[in-house]
């Protein structure tokens, strides 16, 4: 994986391409100088940890022939306060999924990624608890 940043107008503004091309903003926060023209690195970690599982699950019931109506996830994360390094400590993932679908083949699918398959979860488990739930929405 080869990953490339350019720093851009603002003190703190980067732009990071990946190899095939696409690209994002990272900024900081504007308490410390950044311009809020992209997630900061630590929510970009989050982001990856709820891109990683949510592509998990659904490649997880797609194999069962299950397509949910809609899927969304929503993540809350806490730091360590007054720590440098402030690392995460506590993560909840909120996995909510619409449709007609098997409640029990859907927490099998969320168990499968958080516990084995997500690598960013893997790899952030290492200093922060990790806990999710899931909610089927007819």
């Amino acid at each position: 994986m080869i990953i490339n940043l350019v720093k851009q107008e603002g003190a703190y503004h980067f732009q990071a391409e990946n190899e095939s091309g696409s690209k994002i903003n990272i900024d900081a926060s504007p308490a410390i100088g950044g311009t809020n023209q992209g997630p900061r690195p630590m929510e970009l970690l989050i982001m990856g940890l709820g891109g990683c599982s949510g592509i998990d699950i659904l490649s997880i019931l797609r194999k069962q022939k299950i397509e949910p109506d809609g899927f969304s996830i929503h993540i809350s994360a806490e730091r360590e306060k007054d720590a440098t390094p402030s690392l995460f400590t506590e993560i909840h993932v909120r996995f909510t999924l619409k449709g007609d679908i098997d409640s029990g083949k859907v927490e099998r699918a969320a168990q499968l990624s958080m516990d084995k398959y997500c690598s960013v979860a893997k790899t952030i488990e290492k200093t922060a608890k990790i806990t999710y739930s899931v909610v089927i929405e007819k």
